[in-house]
């Protein structure tokens, strides 16, 4: 039971976790302990309260779950993580986790408590309603963002969280297109919402969402390089990679690719160059003075 405690808990989906260093990170801060020790633990309040709202979608879905082709494989569904436990470990998780933002700063801990009301709201009303499914997904990603910066009493640049918005909605938009080239006719009976999307409107938001994000990306490029002059401009140079990302990953969609963008992430080595060659441009350009 073990086993399906830890599995319940999606920790493969922790990764999406990693937002929270991305504005102590801009800002250069996480060379310092006091600061990088605050994000570690925002880190952990978010696996531990995204674990929780796991939980209790199961629960709530339990049976629906055991009559769907691949979901009836979870634990609580197969009966692996028993209902009673997983009410106990679901809570103990979503509470904890809001406690120990509370225990590192209250903005922590209020970002913590965003994110469980808009999953909630998503997993119980919002995931029927077109766009706004998309929106409440991609506002998970923001908060996440906005907890590290909490967490770490980092202030967030106006177009840093624009970057982040229309970057996440540019995912989540490309993971619904993928999904709909994928399934086909049969869309509309697995999600709702795909039902009422079509290719050519989830492209338009694709395209809109993807111009919005490079535009964000290089004004807050180069708002940084002007609010800290340096004799090198990594800041500028950094829009290079980050745009070629971008673009690899609507190629990669395009292919057919993108249901499971965590999947992406790891098995595309041109994808993942790019992300290199983007965190050491952008370094240079947090610590090259």
């Amino acid at each position: 039971m073990i086993r399906g405690i830890i599995r319940e808990a999606r920790p493969k989906q922790w990764a999406k976790n990693v937002l929270v260093f991305a504005a102590p990170g801009a800002a250069g801060m996480l060379d310092q302990w006091s600061t990088l020790s605050k994000a570690l633990l925002a880190f952990v309040v978010f696996c531990m309260v995204s674990s929780g709202t796991y939980y209790w979608n199961d629960i709530k879905d339990v049976v629906s779950d055991r009559s769907h082709p691949t979901k009836r494989t979870r634990p609580i569904a197969a009966g692996i993580v028993p209902l009673g436990v997983a009410k106990v470990v679901g809570t103990v998780l979503l509470l904890g986790g809001i406690g120990l933002g509370f225990a590192v700063r209250w903005q922590l801990a209020a970002a913590a408590g965003a994110y469980v009301v808009i999953t909630t709201l998503y997993s119980t009303w919002w995931k029927h309603i077109a766009v706004v499914d998309l929106v409440a997904i991609a506002s998970g990603f923001v908060v996440r963002a906005i907890g590290g910066a909490a967490a770490t009493n980092i202030h967030m640049s106006m177009w840093f969280l624009l970057c982040t918005s229309f970057g996440s909605l540019f995912i989540v938009t490309g993971k619904r297109f993928a999904e709909l080239r994928e399934l086909g006719a049969t869309a509309g009976s697995t999600r709702a919402t795909l039902g009422e999307y079509s290719p050519a409107y989830l492209q338009t938001v694709l395209a809109v969402s993807l111009g919005s994000t490079m535009v964000a990306y290089c004004i807050w490029a180069f708002e940084t390089t002007q609010a800290a002059p340096k004799q090198h401009p990594f800041y500028e140079l950094s829009i290079v990679p980050m745009v070629m990302a971008l673009l690899r990953y609507l190629l990669v969609l395009e292919q057919g690719h993108g249901a499971a963008p965590e999947e992406i992430f790891v098995a595309d080595r041109t994808l993942q160059l790019m992300g290199v060659i983007w965190v050491v441009v952008f370094a240079l350009g947090v610590y090259v003075h």
